[in-house]
């Protein structure tokens, strides 16, 4: 058998391609110092909130309140003025049915 199979398949995702789920993805660079960005996914336009919060739950910083149309989106967090620790993101998307979604990380700030 001479036949040659070719994998060409490159792992590069089309950025056009609207995501499927309401998605709190990711902050790069974590840990951080003084900032890093929050990246998140909607599927549909969307009432968003994002905040982040200190350990013992309260919200040091509002990052986002209000409608986002469909796709990716990235917010630029400063952590200036605030002390290393450990803080949460929280986020939370109304869908078109008034369910809330709600999803979470965890970041740590570093000086």
């Amino acid at each position: 058998d001479t036949s040659v199979h070719v994998d060409t398949t490159t792992g590069i995702e089309d950025e056009n391609k609207m995501p499927r789920d309401y998605q709190l993805l990711s902050a790069y660079p974590n840990p951080f110092n003084p900032e890093t960005v929050i990246s998140y996914e909607l599927p549909v336009n969307s009432k968003v909130t994002l905040g982040i919060y200190d350990i013992l739950g309260r919200e040091v910083r509002k990052l986002v309140d209000e409608d986002r149309e469909a796709g990716k989106h990235e917010v630029r967090f400063n952590g200036g003025g605030l002390a290393s620790g450990v803080y949460i993101v929280r986020c939370s998307y109304r869908q078109s049915d008034g369910v809330k979604v709600i999803n979470s990380l965890k970041i740590e700030l570093i000086k």
